[in-house]
């Protein structure tokens, strides 16, 4: 979308790794969890509910994707969804693999200690080219 903008948050904490048909699939830059985020691509959005309900069935359809494939990828116990937005506004949905023994398990992850970025590159190119042929 020519007006859609990137909140400069999420910019600032994620990487793009692919554009969907709606979203920007982005990876957070904390290596504590195999931890993603779709962005609609859509101007002034907040909620759910602001979108179309095409755009809606595009989102559940691209989050349950999203999902089944980072579940294969890192054979996680729980894949973590969710969009809360309590501090960026700007809609977006993170989807977050889950094993027991990483950190804060089974606790949130929110405000659990500090990101800490992938420290090979090589490794986290991996998990990208794997997950976006499990797309």
């Amino acid at each position: 979308m020519r007006d859609f903008a990137l909140d400069e948050r999420l910019e600032r904490d994620s990487e793009r790794v692919t554009v969907l048909g709606l979203c920007q699939l982005r990876l957070l830059k904390d290596s504590r969890w195999p931890w993603l985020m779709l962005v609609p691509q859509r101007k002034g959005i907040s909620e759910i509910y602001e979108l179309t309900p095409l755009d809606q069935t595009l989102l559940t359809f691209e989050t349950n994707s999203v999902a089944a494939a980072l579940k294969k990828v890192t054979g996680a116990r729980k894949i973590n969804v969710g969009a809360l937005g309590n501090i960026v506004g700007q809609l977006h949905v993170h989807i977050i693999a889950r094993q027991e023994g990483d950190p804060n398990w089974p606790g949130p992850i929110w405000g659990y200690g500090s990101a800490e970025p992938y420290p090979d590159d090589a490794k986290k190119q991996d998990l990208l080219k794997k997950l976006v042929e499990a797309l």
